[in-house]
């Protein structure tokens, strides 16, 4: 009898497992992960503040539109942050986040864009050289090829040198 077909199913996960492209596919996507930690840092810890000063101390993570503006908090203040209104559980469109991921997505997509664009710089392949002077030429009365420099046929014996005189 075969083997069962548990076994069977599970020798075959591990061989594709085991391939180099889906292990290169996992290095790919814990470092992916890891990169885009550091974009994200990047934008709200060094891009955003920055952009947010120059433009009249806005913080970016703050802006939203209240879809419910008549909900208050619990204390009856209005609602002036987008922390207080997900606590409150009020419908908001978090605008400014989204420009926060847009950013983030942009910072990474041109990374990505010069990684790509160095791996087929160094797979490009070299401009072919200019083809070399050919060593050899044709005898005008034989058409044979003989060396560039001879002066007589090796094939015919004619001179060459009338003949390239009257060419």
């Amino acid at each position: 009898m075969g083997e069962p077909k548990v076994k069977v199913f599970f020798q075959e996960f591990k061989q594709f497992a085991m391939r180099g492209n889906v292990i290169d596919l996992a290095v790919g996507v814990l470092i992916g992960t890891a990169f885009n930690k550091i974009v994200t840092s990047i934008v709200n810890d060094v891009v955003m503040p920055p952009l947010g000063v120059l433009l009249g101390g806005v913080n970016f993570k703050d802006l939203f539109i209240n879809l419910d503006p008549d909900q208050t908090l619990a204390n009856g203040q209005s609602i002036q942050s987008l922390a207080q209104a997900q606590e409150a559980g009020v419908p908001v469109i978090a605008y400014g986040q989204f420009i926060n991921v847009i950013i983030d997505f942009i910072i990474v997509a041109f990374s990505i864009f010069l990684i790509v664009k160095g791996i087929n710089a160094m797979h490009r392949k070299k401009e072919p050289e200019a083809p070399a002077e050919p060593a050899t030429k044709d005898c005008p009365y034989c058409l044979s090829k003989i060396p560039k420099e001879a002066v007589r046929c090796g094939h015919c014996t004619s001179m060459l040198n009338e003949a390239e005189a009257k060419a």
